[in-house]
Parts: structure tokens; C-alpha cells; sequence
């Protein structure tokens, strides 16, 4: 699979409505820092010189309180730091997929994928952490694990991106198994689920199944 894009990753593409304020002292990161912390040891968020033109890739969220439409997410570009704080996250208030629209504050802007992350919780509210990696090992893997996935054609962090999600949801697709790959986006994985652990353990299962699919090609 190839991307189909050609566009740096990390490109904020939707209209941005960021006020930089400090984040409440009241709001706890703490759950979201450590899961970003093993997502980033295991290279499937971070940043590689030779990858990606470079830039950061992979992001990490979290509603802010179960079925609240408010949701906290890794800032844009903070892909480099082996470890984040709160400064590092953006707290987004209000988002229109279809509007291609995000309203939000923190001394961070969120992450070029907050449009998708705010899709995926628009389409069920027990959906309380999103997390969006790239792992190449999964993505050219997507059709042998069957797993759910926008087309080739759909650029990442768009409405029309935002469109194919709930379309996945609305199709049944995504009912049994909580991630998909985005084919438009190189090497683009999204989990989700009812809290974080549930969404980075179908990850990291998923993850397993399909370096078992490369470890036993016949031609190896």
C-alpha cells in the first residue's frame, strides 16, 4: 500500500479556534502520560528523522469526563518528547467535523488528528480514550486481519475523514473489534475504547496478530 496523500504528517487541516491558557490545575494527565510514555517506547508514536519528512506522528486521547463532549489530546507536534505534562495537551471544548472545526485551549495546540479523535467520540458516548499510532506492521497488514478501514483517497484530518469514520461505525464494521486503519494516511492505525487501557490493549493484540502474519510469510 502507498500513501496516496504525499503531504507531510502533522499538518493541522481543519480551522482552529486555540486560546493558550493553562490547563485547570484540577485535570489529571497522569493516565494519558503514561500510556503515550509505552506507546512511545514501543516507536509507535514518537518522531524518526528518516520518516514522515521528519515531523511527529501519533497522538493520544482522553474525554474529560465519561460521555462529556469535552476531550484532552496530545499537542501537534510534540511527537520528539520521550515524556509529556500537561503543558503538552490540549483540552478541546467544542468540534464540528462537518464544519472542519475545532475550538480548544491549552500552552499546546492539539494534535493535526483531533478532527478524527473528535469524530470517533461523536459516535458513541462509553467511547472515553482515542488513540491514533503509526504502525507499519498493521497497516499492510489491514485487509489479511480483516480489519475496518477508510479508503486510500481520504487524507487524514479532514471532514471527509471525519465522514468515513462514522461511516465505519454505521456499517457495523467496528463492533466487535475497536481500531481501524486509515489507508489514505501511511502506516495510520486508530484504536478506541471504553477507557485507555482497553483501547491500547486491542492495539497491542492487534499489533501481535499481524507480526505474526510477517513472521510466517513463506518467504521468510
Amino acid at each position: 500500500m502507498e500513501n496516496m496523500i504525499g503531504e507531510p504528517e502533522g499538518v493541522i487541516k481543519y480551522h482552529l479556534d486555540h486560546q493558550y491558557r493553562e490547563l485547570p490545575t484540577a485535570i489529571d494527565v497522569r493516565e494519558l502520560c503514561a500510556w503515550r510514555s509505552i506507546l512511545y517506547r514501543l516507536r509507535l508514536i514518537g518522531q524518526i528523522a528518516e520518516k514522515y519528512h521528519g515531523l511527529g506522528f501519533g497522538n493520544i486521547s482522553q474525554r474529560l469526563v465519561p460521555g462529556g463532549g469535552e476531550f484532552l489530546i496530545s499537542g501537534t507536534q510534540t511527537g520528539h518528547l520521550a515524556r509529556l505534562g500537561k503543558s503538552d495537551f490540549a483540552l478541546v471544548n467544542s468540534a464540528s467535523p462537518r464544519r472542519n472545526y475545532l475550538q480548544s485551549f491549552g500552552l499546546s495546540q492539539p494534535s493535526s488528528e483531533a478532527l478524527t479523535h473528535a469524530s470517533v467520540y461523536s459516535q458513541d458516548k462509553t467511547i472515553q480514550a482515542v488513540i491514533h499510532v503509526h504502525a507499519p506492521e498493521l497497516w499492510h497488514n489491514t485487509l489479511p486481519l480483516n480489519l475496518a478501514h477508510t479508503a486510500e483517497d481520504i487524507p487524514y484530518g479532514t471532514p471527509a475523514m471525519a465522514q468515513a469514520v462514522a461511516q465505519l461505525f454505521a456499517s457495523g464494521q467496528l463492533q466487535t473489534k475497536g481500531l481501524f486503519s486509515m489507508l489514505g494516511h501511511e502506516d495510520g492505525i486508530v484504536a478506541f475504547g471504553a477507557s485507555l487501557t482497553q483501547a491500547a490493549s486491542c492495539l497491542i493484540e492487534q499489533l501481535a496478530n499481524a507480526i505474526a502474519i510477517e513472521q510466517n510469510r513463506p518467504d521468510r
